[in-house]
């Protein structure tokens, strides 16, 4: 991902962001030789101050065998997005994309014992569904224990984390907040969000 110097975040900056309940992405692990990446939707629970991302996946998953192969994957957040077209942004009327978003480079480790894989849900469970504190997992016990073998838990170790906000910056403030009213005017359903990071991104200014 290309991050230009005034669209790059910072920690405080992506933190928040995807602290708003921003938990879901993409991960990507590498293919084998002649294949390309494989990719997998999925939630995610980040825990970024131990550095450390936790999710599981169905044990068949293909994406388990590329990890075994190849630890190095990458977890992508993007959002917020929205086109804007050239004759919004004025001279020479190049259109341009609007998005956040933040890729984790990680080191994934597989967890299959039955104890490492109940922590990893109960942790799951405590951040997707606090409203139900005394639904957990035990290996071995109940409805949820019993399906542990056809679960992989993968805890990701951050090894750097890339930040992108792009929402034309680089152009003067004033044309910056004109073009955060063009959105609001189109109002298409994704133009909302989009135009919330471009008048936050102008307020920072």
């Amino acid at each position: 991902m290309l991050i230009r110097p005034w669209d790059r975040g910072d920690e405080a900056e992506w933190r928040a962001w995807l602290a708003e309940g921003r938990d879901f992405g993409l991960l990507a692990a590498n293919g084998g030789p002649g294949r390309g990446p494989v990719l997998v939707p999925t939630h995610f629970l980040l825990d970024a101050d131990r550095g450390e991302i936790l999710l599981h996946l169905a044990a068949p998953n293909p994406l388990l065998a590329a990890v075994r192969a190849d630890p190095e994957v990458t977890l992508a957040v993007t959002d917020d997005y929205a086109f804007a077209p050239g004759h919004w942004r004025g001279e020479p009327g190049t259109p341009t994309s609007y998005y956040a978003s933040v890729q984790f480079h990680a080191t994934a480790t597989p967890v299959e014992d039955a104890a490492g894989k109940a922590e990893i849900l109960n942790r799951q469970l405590a951040h997707f569904q606090p409203e139900c504190p005394d639904t957990r997992v035990a290996p071995g016990g109940g409805a949820l224990g019993r399906l542990l073998p056809g679960l992989t838990g993968l805890r990701l170790t951050v090894r750097e984390v890339r930040a992108k906000f792009k929402y034309d910056d680089k152009k003067p403030a004033a044309e910056q907040l004109a073009l955060a009213e063009r959105l609001a005017e189109r109002a298409r359903p994704l133009d909302a969000a989009a135009r919330t990071q471009l008048l936050r991104r102008n307020a920072r200014r």
